[in-house]
């Protein structure tokens, strides 16, 4: 089939990458093997032990492209070589102060700013908590009223959203807000509508992220259709299924109220179908963005596309994964003529340390991703003989 051909999934790695990608793959497969690494981690950093190298030398050369544009931008010309277009994120998470923001937004303007002077890069990436407070998002979020000095601080938070979708708009470069936290999203969700609103009247520039494991998102799907319609907007969204279920689950039992995550892996999967299903329904209006890993669902794109006569290369339709994962995917599809993008988060390796930690962990939740990336690898391996 045609995303079991690891020939094509690992073009442009070598036997050693390949066999550290393994040594990489095999920790992170076991729970308490990544948990320990964790905590050494974070322990060795509280000590200030120099460790950077070690982490520099694994994880972060997995899974990240570069600490700077400038260096990133020579993993974005490899990939461009086997028609594989990137999108960068500055990838410092766990920011809670002012500061923190204006330095988080002046990187996003930076990256929209560099997207646009390079013919082979389309989109860029933003977390909506790099630029605003989660308190406030969560008060926004839930109706409570802020205080004064909340919502002078509200203020510039939208600003700071403005900014980033305004220069986007000016220098036509797609931006994908990410998804967050439910109890934050609502805030968000009405501020990337008001965004759309205002950015998307030609096409779509500002994507929004809907995470189909929660079973309120194919409502929103829809209710965001009509209201782009009814006020003549485009809508870009961004699927997928969604990076946070324990966090999701856990508060939920804490605060005794329903969990907004479907119940079953099996009901996330069809949410997540009935979503791509619809918004391909409604490509007049809609451009998809499809971020999974999840092999069944690509497939089903394809069939859909294919049923519909829809071309492959339609720019209203992109298949992402992220770096360092699920190669076989993003460069088997890349050599059918589909419009295919990696995320490659960058940033200061001490930095974006949050986020090496967050990949392990969600590897370590979702249920036959690592142990199919480890079968894959080991395929290759074979093939080249070199095991």
């Amino acid at each position: 089939m045609l995303l079991d051909n690891t020939k094509n999934g690992f073009t442009l790695k070598s036997d050693f990458e390949l066999r550290k990608a393994y040594f990489l793959f095999k920790i992170i497969s076991n729970k308490t093997l990544t948990n320990l690494g964790k905590t050494a981690l974070e322990v060795a950093l509280k000590l200030r032990l120099p460790i950077l190298f070690i982490v520099k030398g694994t994880v972060f050369e997995q899974f990240c492209s570069g600490e700077t544009l400038d260096e990133s931008f020579d993993t974005v010309k490899k990939l461009n070589k086997k028609n594989v277009k990137s999108y960068l994120h500055y990838s410092v998470e766990g920011l809670e102060n002012e500061d923190s923001y204006d330095l988080s937004l002046k990187q996003v303007l930076s990256s929209i700013e560099f997207v646009a002077e390079k013919p082979i890069l389309d989109f860029t990436v933003f977390k909506p908590t790099a630029i605003a407070s989660t308190q406030i998002l969560k008060k926004v979020s839930s109706n409570k009223s802020l205080d004064k000095q909340e919502k002078m601080l509200f203020e510039k938070s939208l600003d700071r959203f403005n900014k980033i979708c305004l220069l986007a708009h000016e220098k036509n470069v797609r931006v994908l807000v990410d998804a967050e936290e439910s109890w934050i999203q609502n805030a968000i969700d009405e501020i990337v509508l008001s965004m759309m609103m205002k950015y998307n009247k030609e096409k779509a520039i500002v994507f929004n992220t809907s995470q189909m494991y929660r079973h309120d998102r194919l409502n929103y799907l829809k209710t965001l259709h009509d209201n782009s319609i009814k006020n003549n907007f485009f809508v870009g969204i961004k699927l997928v299924r969604g990076a946070y279920i324990e966090k999701e689950n856990r508060r939920a039992r804490r605060n005794n109220y329903l969990s907004p995550i479907c119940s079953s892996k099996e009901l996330t999967d069809q949410n997540f179908n009935n979503g791509v299903s619809y918004i391909l329904s409604n490509l007049d209006r809609i451009s998809l963005f499809s971020g999974t890993h999840n092999e069944e669902s690509i497939y089903k794109i394809i069939n859909i596309m294919d049923t519909k006569k829809i071309n492959r290369d339609d720019p209203k339709i992109w298949f992402g994964q992220l770096y360092g994962m699920s190669d076989n995917i993003t460069f088997n599809l890349a050599s059918e003529g589909f419009n295919v993008i990696k995320y490659l988060p960058y940033g200061p390796i001490k930095e974006v340390i949050p986020y090496l930690i967050r990949r392990a962990d969600e590897n370590t939740s979702v249920k036959g991703q690592t142990s199919r990336e480890l079968d894959l690898i080991r395929t290759e391996l074979k093939r080249r003989s070199v095991i």
